[in-house]
């Protein structure tokens, strides 16, 4: 097995900012994401359908540790403030270093 070194970025949000998040991600060179349906209870609690129906994504990045690092900065930086939203980073091990 030859496997190298990328950074996985992870982050957990409002489904209102999918299209937003997408352009962000295609604007600061992101290689290609994941989104799902994320569902959970952390520091905010169980938020209320009364006031947002569209729940959470997870939104995951495998890419260089520069561009996670700037993707990361620009999140908190537009975000954090306003929304819901949580980011982490980890280094993976991935076996096809040409897609990331």
């Amino acid at each position: 097995m030859n496997a190298h070194t990328r950074t996985l970025l992870t982050v957990i949000c409002e489904a209102a900012l999918e299209h937003k998040l997408e352009a962000d991600l295609q604007a600061l060179g992101a290689p290609g994401w994941t989104l799902s349906d994320a569902r959970g209870s952390g520091s905010r609690g169980v938020r209320s359908a009364e006031w947002n129906t569209d729940g959470n994504i997870r939104l995951e990045v495998i890419c260089s540790r520069e561009i996670a690092e700037r993707i990361a900065e620009h999140l908190q930086a537009r975000y954090y403030e306003h929304f819901a939203m949580v980011c982490y980073l980890a280094e993976v091990q991935v076996l096809r270093p040409e897609k990331f």
